[in-house]
């Protein structure tokens, strides 16, 4: 059998990036070459990146709005309606399956037969529901366009960056699932990924970020702990659940602090 020539290590950076693009957002990005077994795991160590970059779109989009003096309220729903359209809803499409599963299953069969049904149950139209309101009314209350676009930077970096030490450190819930077939990201990967968030935090935040970071890692643990104690486990969509909490507490800590 003839092996497929593998990405030269000097541009192995760019593939992942370039895959962690695809894979988060909407982004037509062309990959050249077949996949390596271990690309969609080494690409997690960009997701940060990608998150940052969302956020910054997202700010964009809130300081043309100010321009145009609309009011915070529907500025954040528009800055959030382009998450959403940037993302394709998958973060918030995984919050959903997640709460419907918890919420209306009785054990973990049961649980993960709801996580894969792709219809959505009132837990989850709740989740997505109180995580858009969560989102905006932090939004709102920071009202000030640099505040907005610097907190939507930090939190799209934070909110991603947790997904590869969720990935590394537990099991997936099902073999056959989006999380199995990622695979367990080595070391070196994880450490990118929160080098790259604790980077863009500092960076965006300043003397703020160590408490974005203490709220990001309570919300994303949280996050995990339930899914370990629901299906033993993570899945793809329990990736979704711990962006949307996590991206919903760094932007409400932030409220907090500046408003």
């Amino acid at each position: 059998m003839t092996e497929e020539p593998s990405t030269p290590p000097r541009f192995r950076w760019t593939a992942d990036l370039a895959l962690a693009v695809v894979f988060l957002t909407r982004i037509p990005l062309r990959l050249s070459g077949p996949l390596a077994e271990d690309a969609h795991a080494r690409a997690m160590g960009w997701f940060p990146l990608v998150g940052a970059g969302v956020g910054l779109a997202g700010g964009a989009v809130y300081a043309l709005t100010a321009a145009l003096h609309l009011p915070p309220l529907p500025a954040a729903l528009l800055v959030l309606g382009t998450l959403v359209w940037l993302t394709g809803g998958l973060h918030e499409d995984g919050a959903a399956d997640v709460a419907d599963g918890f919420g209306g299953g009785r054990d973990k069969a049961r649980k993960l037969e709801i996580m894969r049904d792709s219809r959505v149950g009132s837990y989850g139209v709740l989740a997505i529901v109180f995580s858009i309101a969560l989102r905006a009314s932090a939004l709102t209350a920071l009202a000030e366009p640099r505040a907005v676009l610097l907190a939507l930077a930090a939190s799209g970096a934070l909110s991603r960056g947790g997904m590869a030490v969720i990935a590394r450190t537990m099991d997936p819930a099902r073999a056959d699932g989006l999380a199995a077939r990622q695979g367990r990201p080595v070391v070196a990967t994880v450490a990118l990924s929160l080098a790259l968030a604790g980077a863009v935090t500092l960076a965006a935040l300043g003397p703020a970020a160590p408490v974005a970071v203490l709220v990001a890692a309570l919300a994303g643990a949280a996050v995990a702990w339930q899914a370990r104690r629901q299906i033993g486990g993570h899945t793809g969509d329990v990736f979704g659940a711990a962006q949307q909490a996590t991206e919903a507490a760094v932007l409400l800590a932030l409220a907090a602090l500046w408003s």
